[in-house]
């Protein structure tokens, strides 16, 4: 193994494969350190990578990759105390141009990194970067581990959520309660037919589904079919959880979600198989840190590059791995070296994607939810019972129901908040 790489990699996950691939196919020497025993062996996320932004990297990778389903419909539940409110689309068009699918990191990051390794990169696991090193002049130039120092051009930082080393090279602060969330997963072992049968799919078809309300807590739930398991479980803001400390921790909401009626029967006769939980950064475009210094970039989690109100991340990791191999190929060709202004191109090719573009749009999501909980509180209650009223016979006109419901409305959030809360919404989210 050379002294010195053009290309050291820190963290083997999505956003660290996609770059490797990119710098390792480009000719330059790249180095990934994983400190798990293999990539993905301390990685959890709730199942979704996407198609496309997979197939730039790894062209027709469903022929080799470890997927579980494809998914070709999307739920979405607001719940109350006993009931849901279902929004949900299938389309026959995901069969054949299927826009998402179920993965266990565990497995698909570990087929990941080995494009990376036949791509050209060298794969050094079980070794933990522990900072990184600088020159006379402050510029990164390696990093170093606990196996010794490596030296490097360029250090791309891939290493998730807290990154350590993004940190203790000066360009992020310490995440805020209110930038993080933590999220539990359950799996559940369940025959295939079974799955089939209770989610209304057949052969190697899918289902994402996405759950809010009925807690005062900040939170979004999650089920996903896989082959022959579910996957189970929720995220939910630190600071919302510190607010109701103990009485309130992930496991005791995931226990509550679990004994929820509608939720129940999704895993009736299943078997728990693992519990896992991870933190995810979900601040936003606004706690967005710096990307790039002289010789190093980061990517990913370790950006905090996640669209909580999607539920997109591993898209995001991909395209900012893949774009900050693309800088530094651009910056070996230039033969100016690797400094800051060198690097910046990696921040331009970003705000010309979808990622920051995202980003930016839904930026004051996060904290128009946080300081409006009647969102996930109120109104999912509401809907339920207004639409129950709805659907409700009892010998009464449709008309007086009608008024029920309107007096219902006007009663818990008031005419002059509705409008609020319209305008509020549009502002933030739709326009």
């Amino acid at each position: 193994m050379p002294e010195k790489f053009d290309v050291v990699v820190i963290g083997a996950g999505p956003a660290g494969a996609a770059a490797a691939i990119t710098t390792a196919k480009a000719g330059m020497s790249t180095l990934v350190l994983e400190r798990g025993d293999f990539s993905g062996a301390k990685n959890m996320f709730g199942g979704l990578v996407f198609t496309k932004p997979t197939a730039e990297i790894i062209p027709e990778f469903w022929k080799t990759a470890p997927m579980e389903r494809k998914i070709i419909e999307y739920q979405y539940w607001l719940l109350s105390k006993e009931s849901h409110v279902q929004v949900s689309h299938r389309n026959q068009k995901f069969v054949k141009d299927f826009n998402s699918f179920t993965a266990f990191r565990a497995r698909f990051d570990k087929w990941f990194a080995a494009q990376a390794e036949s791509s050209g990169a060298t794969l050094l696991t079980r070794t933990t970067a522990t900072g990184v090193l600088k020159d006379s002049t402050g510029k990164v130039n390696g990093v170093s581990t606990d196996r010794g120092d490596i030296n490097a051009n360029v250090v791309i930082t891939c290493d998730g959520a807290n990154s350590l080393i993004a940190k203790g090279a000066g360009l992020h602060r310490e995440w805020k309660p209110q930038d993080m969330a933590i999220a539990v997963k359950e799996t559940y072992s369940l025959p295939k037919d079974k799955i089939e049968e209770r989610f209304n799919i057949r052969g190697d078809e899918g289902v994402a589904l996405m759950i809010y309300g009925g807690r005062e807590e900040e939170y979004a739930g999650f089920v996903y079919t896989n082959k022959d398991t579910i996957s189970f479980g929720l995220g939910a803001i630190m600071s919302d959880l510190a607010k109701t400390k103990s009485q309130n921790m992930p496991m005791q909401m995931l226990e509550w979600l679990k004994s929820h009626p509608s939720v129940q029967r999704l895993l009736d006769g299943a078997a728990l198989r693992e519990y896992t939980a991870h933190l995810i950064p979900e601040g936003g475009y606004n706690s967005i840190p710096p990307l790039y210094t002289d010789g190093m970039m980061v990517c990913g989690d370790a950006a905090m590059l996640v669209n909580a109100l999607n539920w997109e991340g591993t898209n995001f990791a991909m395209f900012s791995g893949k774009f900050a191999g693309q800088t530094a190929i651009a910056a070996k060709k230039s033969g100016s070296g690797f400094s800051a202004s060198r690097l910046a191109g990696y921040q331009a090719y970003l705000e010309d994607s979808f990622v920051l573009k995202d980003l930016k749009k839904f930026r004051d999501v996060p904290h128009f939810i946080a300081s409006h909980k009647h969102f996930l509180t109120l109104y999912p209650e509401l809907m339920n019972d207004l639409l129950y009223k709805f659907f409700e016979v009892d010998g009464r006109a449709k008309e007086e129901h009608l008024k029920e419901m309107k007096k219902e409305l006007y009663s818990k959030r008031g005419r002059l908040g509705l409008i609020k809360d319209a305008i509020g919404l549009y502002r933030k989210v739709l326009s």
